[in-house]
Order: C-alpha cells, then sequence, then structure tokens
C-alpha cells in the first residue's frame, strides 16, 4: 500500500487520503473485521490520523473506522499494546473506556497504506463544547488509580536533545514546494533560540519524572476525545494510553482552568512536549511538498501559535 501524509497531532486532517481508494478500505475491512460493511464515508474529524463511519445496509454505521500515523511517535506494537491495554481497562470495570474492536485473528490493528487500521464500534453523541469537570475529574481518578495493565507503553521523550541543532540545519535547506514552505521555515529559524532553550528545559525535566509515580495515563483526555451519549459520557481515541506521570492527564484541568493538586515541574514538561513535538511535526510538513490546502492552513496557523504563544507559569 502507498504510504500517506497524517497531521500533527494538534491538527485536523479534514481531506481524505487521495492516495487510499475507499474500495480498498472497505474490502480491508471485511477480510479482517466485518463481511457486512458496504462502503465508508471519510469523516473529516479528529486530530492527527484520518476516519471513516463504515456502513452495512442500513444507514447508522457499523463502526468507526480510524488509520493512524505511526513513527516516529509510535511503532505498531506500541499502538497494538496501547488498544490491549484499553481493552484491559473496560474489563477492569473501567465503562468511559471505548476498546477498539478485534480482529478476526485477535489483534486490535491491521498494518495499511504507512499507519494503522482500527475499528470501534459506532456510537451515536457528540463531542466537543464546554469540558465536564466534575466528570472528567472522576474519570481520571478512576483510570490513575487502575492496576496497569501488562505490556502498556510507557512515557519517553517524544524529541531528542539536539531537537534545535536538526531543526536549524532543516531552515538552511529549500523546504515545500508549497505556499507556506518559506513563511514557515522563516518561523522556525526565527525561534531557533527559544527551541534550544525550551528543549534544555524539557529533558531536565524529563530526568526528573522518573522519580515522580507513573500510572495509566490517556494522553489527550480533552473534551475532543470525550463523547456525549445516550447511555452517558464515555472517553475515545486510546491510542495515546501509556504508563506516565498523571500531569500529562492532569494537564487538561489546569487548562480548563480548574484547580488541580500535581508537580509544577511535571505541567511543565508536559507544556513543553506539546509545544515541542508540535513544532518538530509541522517543520517536517511544511519542509515537504504540499499544495496549500484547508489542513496546510490550518497546520501553520498551529506552528505559529506554539512559536510564539506565551511560556507557562506554573
Amino acid at each position: 500500500m502507498p504510504s500517506i501524509g497524517f497531521g500533527p497531532s494538534g491538527s485536523p486532517v479534514r481531506e481524505p487520503p487521495p492516495e487510499v481508494d475507499d474500495g480498498v478500505v472497505v474490502d480491508l475491512l471485511r477480510r479482517h473485521w466485518d463481511d457486512a460493511i458496504a462502503r465508508v464515508e471519510h469523516l473529516p474529524v479528529g486530530f492527527g490520523a484520518h476516519h471513516w463511519a463504515a456502513h452495512g445496509d442500513a444507514d447508522t454505521p457499523l463502526s468507526f473506522v480510524t488509520l493512524d500515523r505511526l513513527e516516529p511517535k509510535r511503532t505498531l506494537l506500541d499502538l497494538e499494546a496501547a488498544y490491549d491495554g484499553a481493552a484491559a481497562l473496560a474489563a477492569q470495570g473501567l465503562e468511559f473506556v471505548v476498546a477498539t474492536t478485534p480482529t478476526r485473528d485477535g489483534s486490535r490493528t491491521h498494518a495499511f497504506a504507512g499507519g494503522a487500521v482500527s475499528c470501534t464500534p459506532w456510537l451515536e453523541g457528540t463531542s466537543g463544547g464546554d469540558l465536564d469537570v466534575i466528570w472528567t475529574v472522576g474519570a481520571l481518578s478512576g483510570l490513575h488509580s487502575a492496576e496497569p495493565p501488562s505490556g502498556l507503553p510507557v512515557w519517553h521523550p517524544l524529541v531528542g536533545p539536539d531537537l534545535a541543532d536538526v531543526l536549524s540545519r532543516l531552515t538552511t535547506t529549500t523546504w515545500g514546494p508549497g505556499p507556506y514552505a518559506a513563511p514557515a521555515r522563516d518561523a522556525v529559524r526565527k525561534h531557533l533560540t527559544d527551541l534550544e532553550r525550551w528543549t534544555a528545559r524539557y529533558h531536565t525535566l524529563a530526568t526528573l519524572a522518573g522519580s515522580r509515580p507513573w500510572v495509566p495515563t490517556h494522553g489527550e483526555p480533552d473534551q475532543g476525545n470525550q463523547l456525549l451519549t445516550a447511555s452517558g459520557r464515555v472517553l475515545v481515541d486510546w491510542e495515546s494510553l501509556k504508563l506516565a506521570p498523571a500531569e500529562l492527564d492532569l494537564r487538561t484541568l489546569v487548562d480548563a482552568g480548574v484547580p488541580t493538586e500535581g508537580e509544577p515541574e511535571m505541567f511543565e514538561l508536559f507544556d513543553l512536549e506539546w509545544r515541542l513535538d508540535e513544532v518538530n511535526q509541522y517543520a517536517a510538513w511544511f519542509a515537504a511538498p504540499h499544495s496549500g490546502n484547508s489542513d496546510d492552513e490550518v497546520a501553520f496557523g498551529g506552528l505559529q501559535h506554539e512559536l510564539t504563544r506565551p511560556e507557562s507559569d506554573w
């Protein structure tokens, strides 16, 4: 299968993957999950992955299909372990965990188009809006006190200590072609000193994290990954499940202005991680050919935001 592009974690993938035909997706789903699937519809939702609604003969979809990117953030084994871990947490009684559907051979992913496909039972509901603080606090409390499933992925720094040097060398090359290539390169070049300082601090804090308690964490438990259904609120998108300091999840509450217990250094760590990982991915995005479509427009705004937003005072 051909490789396709994915957006950074903070950018919606609005455009369907041009290299992947819907019929190929249907064939894969029928062979590995459910031969009742007759068609798929690409959904411009979510962040950093492609999604489809998989239909049978009825109007209501049967499955929510995700095509996750893999390297450099994760391997196929990491993704499989995360989805297995989510299923184990659901089996422990965490009713808000929406686990993926296993394939016919018992795995929870299938390698496809340079990434990995997974399926989740279709749930009618709404996401986004204001954060339900009381529900989120309760869900995170239950998750963080759960017994960590065997084989759960373990958090590690997402960018290397040489990030600023890597980006500095990248800015000496020609980016693109594409309408955002030159302005994106100039924006990164302008902030190389900041990136060097942020990266050094990030790795100092990453070392400190080893002395903190680690728990099962969702990674991004904000309202975008919460679904309000007729049966109650649930948490979806468990691809980022890992053992990590609890502050990785608790940042969601801090960002919502909710007084939250936690170590200031760990909040700072994961704030820096988000910023540096996003900049790194956006730089790779605009160093490559791009057309200037709606995804590119959102991505360029994301790059500017991460390079210029105020530094948090934890």
